[in-house]
């Protein structure tokens, strides 16, 4: 465990009133001119944490994970929170979760305490050769910066960084603030709830900003109102008790494989709607993605249909989805003029919100059992459950953040779902009920989060530093 503490603690200012000498409007531009000028620095601490391969997963280095902890730690502590601490959950059966980076500093009397939210570990880099340049050695092209972690979610890291710089610079902090950075959340979080509940004391917030989703597009900020859930399973499909010679006994019996395929056909109807009873859908969303910057954004081949019905926007946030994710059967290379007696799918289903992931578990189970083709023995595991979320749309948080975000952009924010699911927000809700929740992020359309040519748009990343500051100062009332 690093602790650092800075002494002596600067002074505080009382709550509401303007870090400095700055007032109102005139802090605002004050802290726009401010991340100007510091931004080089910024995307030069984001490059140096890009060059640390803190890829979480099991099978690569930790090593680096750690390292990547400790760079975060330092950066943190030069940006002069006085307490930074290296913190590791342990579970009940002895495993030791990955490093994580709790930095605080206490709230003014009569001010909230925010947490700011990130993570510093990444997804592994994939195939070399789909990059255009090293993963791990940061390129600029076009006003991007590319690199693995470039945008997901090191420009996280580096928006709280710059936030606090910022405030700092012109006075100091009007709020209390907390920035957890988490160093498993590309593999699930599975210390999450546990370091939750070790560490509440430190991490206990009014207000919790959770810096790792999208934007709309280039020039148009978002707010992620809607996340969906997910629940996942294996499902097998046996109908041998060994393979048979396919010349033999081909015809009267069909293989496991072909008999998998007709239960996975089950799972949509003929338009490619989800077709499982007892899966919820939500409400339609307020706006729209339009269907030529969908195609583009998801590489769909030319002359490829969409599936479902309703509103892309719809199909992506308020409605389940379910795609096959894995699938255990007879290689092409390893192909044999046999019938194959077994085969098994991996499910992933997005669950719209409002959905309680239990239920859909139970739903998709059902569904699996009784639609067996042909008598197939069918056998259902589960799998991960994370819970959907839903913002309330006029808290007094979320009004100081579309206020944050339209002055720093000039446009208002839009209020956008997002399908994948970040299922740690549940936990966050479960452990403090009572703190209100945003949803942010420095990504866009472009930015290629987990796939190759990972990046980050440097112009929006500074747009979200400066939003993140106009936040802080808005929430501890040094803006009005």
């Amino acid at each position: 465990m690093l602790v650092v503490t800075n002494s002596p603690e600067p002074t505080v200012p009382a709550p509401g009133a303007a870090p400095g000498t700055a007032t109102g409007p005139e802090l605002a531009t004050t802290l726009r001119e401010t991340v100007a000028r510091l931004f080089p620095a910024l995307r030069a601490d984001l490059e140096s944490l890009v060059r640390v391969p803190s890829v979480s997963n099991a099978a690569f280095d930790q090593a680096h994970v750690a390292a990547s902890a400790d760079a975060v730690a330092a950066l943190l502590h030069d940006a002069g929170m006085p307490e930074v601490q290296v913190l590791r959950a342990r579970t009940d059966d002895g495993t030791e979760g990955a490093p994580a980076v709790v930095a605080r500093r206490p709230a003014p009397d009569g001010a909230p305490t925010v947490l700011l939210y990130a993570h510093h570990d990444v997804q592994p880099p994939g195939d070399a050769a789909t990059w255009e340049t090293d993963p791990f050695e940061p390129t600029e092209r076009d006003g991007r910066l590319y690199g693995r972690g470039a945008a997901d979610d090191k420009a996280g890291v580096v928006a709280h960084l710059g936030a606090l710089r910022a405030l700092t610079e012109v006075g100091d902090l009007p709020v209390g603030v907390t920035v957890f950075v988490e160093g498993e959340e590309e593999i699930g979080s599975p210390t999450f709830l546990p370091f939750l509940t070790q560490y509440r004391d430190l991490l206990a917030a009014d207000v919790i900003v959770v810096a790792d989703s999208s934007n709309w597009k280039i020039g148009v900020p978002a707010l992620t109102t809607s996340l969906r859930g997910l629940v996942d399973c294996e499902v097998e499909v046996a109908v041998l008790d060994h393979a048979v010679h396919s010349g033999m006994f081909g015809g009267p019996v069909l293989d496991a494989v072909t008999l998998l395929a007709r239960l996975i056909a089950t799972l949509h109807d003929d338009a490619g709607n989800v077709a499982v009873p007892g899966l919820v859908t939500a409400a339609e969303p307020t706006v729209d993605y339009a269907e030529a910057d969908f195609r583009a954004d998801s590489s769909l081949l030319d002359g490829t249909v969409l599936a479902g019905e309703g509103s892309i926007a719809g199909r992506l946030w308020t409605k389940p989805a379910i795609a096959v994710i894995g699938l255990d059967a007879p290689s092409v290379a390893h192909a044999s003029n046999t019938l194959t007696p077994r085969a098994t799918a991996k499910l992933s289903v997005r669950l719209a919100p409002g959905q309680d992931p239990a239920a859909a578990m139970a739903a998709l189970r059902t569904h699996l059992e009784s639609s067996a083709p042909l008598g197939a023995h069918v056998t259902v595991r589960d799998g991960e459950q994370g819970k959907p979320f839903l913002a309330p749309g006029d808290s007094d948080a979320m009004r100081a953040a579309r206020w944050a975000f339209a002055t720093s952009w000039g446009t208002d924010p839009v209020d956008i779902g997002v399908g994948g699911s970040i299922p740690f927000i549940a936990d966050l809700l479960e452990v403090f009920p009572d703190a209100a929740i945003l949803v942010t992020g420095v990504e866009d359309p472009d930015s290629r989060a987990h796939g190759a040519n990972e990046s980050v748009h440097l112009g929006e990343l500074e747009k979200v530093v400066l939003a993140e500051a106009l936040l802080l100062a808005r929430l501890g009332g040094a803006i009005a």
